[in-house]
C-alpha cells in the first residue's frame, strides 16, 4: 500500500498568514469564519513500513513533522522516516525547510530538475550552505517520462512530468522559462497500480497535463486563488494569479471547468492561498465545488493508492 499524507496544504504564508488580516485571516483568528488553519504546501509518499518520500521541503516542516508521528519511528537515538526529498521547484515555500533538517545524520538524499538543482546551488545556495552541517546527496530527475525511485520505497514509482508555471521571484529564470522549472508528479503504487498526479503550481493546462489528470485515480492540483484578480481586487498584490503561474479556479479555462472534464477520479486542490474563499467551509465558493465533486485539501488528509 502507498499512503498519501497532505503535510501542509496552503499556499506560502501558510493560513492564517502572520501579516494578513484579510477577511479569511482575521476570520480564522477571530473564530468569526469556520475554516482550519493549514501550513504550507507538501506531501509525504509512504510504503507502510516507516519509510516516507516528502514532497517538497516546507518553512513548516518541524511542525508537520511533529503532526505526523508516523515519520518519526524512534528506531535509534537520532532517527526520521524521511529517505528523501523530492522537490517540484526552487519556491522558497517548497526548498526552505531543509535547512530545517540539517542535523540529518548522513547526507539528506534531494531530488530535482537540473533547473532546480541549479537555482539552489546559485541564487539560493542551499547546497553550499547545508555541506557545513549534513549536506545534501543531489539527483537529478528525468524529464523524458522515465519513472523513478527513491530507495528503499521501490514500489513507489515517480515520474516527473514538465508543466508551466513560474521559476521563484529570485531565479534569473523567473521570466525565462527553463524545462523543469517546474514539475507535476506522478505517483504510481506498482503493486495496485493506481496512481495520482500532483501538481501544486499549474499555470496552463498543456495537453500533456490534462492526459495526466484524465489517466490519474487521484489528482492533487493548484488550488492558489478562486480569481484571477483576486489579490489586485483586495490590494494586497498588483500581480494576477496567472502571473505568478497559477491556474485560478473560476471562469472560463479555470480549474473547476478543466477537472469537469475529468472523469470519474477523486479531485482535490491544494496550495491554497490564503486570500481563497473556498478556505471559509460555509462560503457559496465552497459548496460551488462541493456541488462539482472537487475537495479542498487540510492538513493530515490521507489517501490510499
Amino acid at each position: 500500500m502507498t499512503i498519501l499524507r497532505v503535510l501542509g496544504s496552503a499556499a506560502g504564508g501558510g493560513f492564517p498568514q502572520w501579516n494578513c488580516n484579510c477577511r479569511n485571516c482575521d476570520g480564522v483568528r477571530r473564530g468569526t469564519v469556520r475554516a482550519t488553519p493549514r501550513t504550507q504546501s507538501s506531501i509525504a509518499l509512504g510504503d507502510g513500513d516507516q519509510n516516507w518520500i516528502v514532497v517538497n521541503a516546507s518553512p513548516d516542516i518541524l511542525a508537520q513533522l511533529r503532526s505526523a508521528p508516523a515519520l518519526q519511528p524512534a528506531r535509534y537515538p537520532r532517527d526520521t522516516g524521511i529517505a528523501g526529498v523530492v522537490l517540484i521547484d526552487a519556491q522558497i515555500d517548497h526548498v526552505t525547510g531543509l535547512l530545517m533538517l540539517r542535523e540529518h545524520r548522513q547526507a539528506l538524499p534531494v531530488y530535482a530538475s537540473t533547473a532546480v538543482l541549479d537555482d539552489l546551488s546559485t541564487a539560493f545556495p542551499l547546497t553550499r550552505m547545508l555541506s557545513y552541517y549534513c549536506g545534501l546527496d543531489t539527483h537529478t530527475l528525468p524529464l523524458d517520462g522515465t519513472a523513478f525511485a527513491v530507495p528503499p520505497l521501490e514500489n513507489v514509482a515517480l515520474t516527473a512530468v514538465p508543466l508551466e508555471s513560474k521559476a521563484p521571484p529570485y531565479s534569473p529564470s523567473r521570466n525565462a522559462h527553463r524545462l523543469g522549472d517546474n514539475i507535476g508528479l506522478r505517483i504510481v503504487n506498482r503493486q495496485s497500480g493506481r496512481h495520482a498526479f500532483y501538481a501544486p503550481g499549474l499555470a496552463r493546462i498543456e495537453p500533456h497535463v490534462f492526459k495526466e489528470l484524465a489517466e490519474a485515480d487521484v489528482v492533487l492540483v493548484d488550488g492558489t486563488c478562486w480569481h484571477d484578480d483576486e489579490l489586485i481586487a483586495l490590494g494586497f498584490s498588483t500581480k494576477t494569479a496567472a502571473d505568478m503561474g497559477h491556474l485560478s479556479q473560476s471562469g472560463p479555462g479555470g480549474m473547476i471547468e478543466t477537472l469537469d472534464r475529468l472523469p470519474a477520479v477523486r479531485k482535490v486542490l491544494i496550495h491554497i492561498n490564503n486570500t481563497n474563499p473556498i478556505l471559509d467551509e460555509e462560503s457559496p465558493q465552497r459548496r460551488e465545488l462541493e456541488a462539482h465533486g472537487i475537495e479542498v485539501a487540510y492538513d493530515g488528509m490521507e489517501i490510499s493508492l
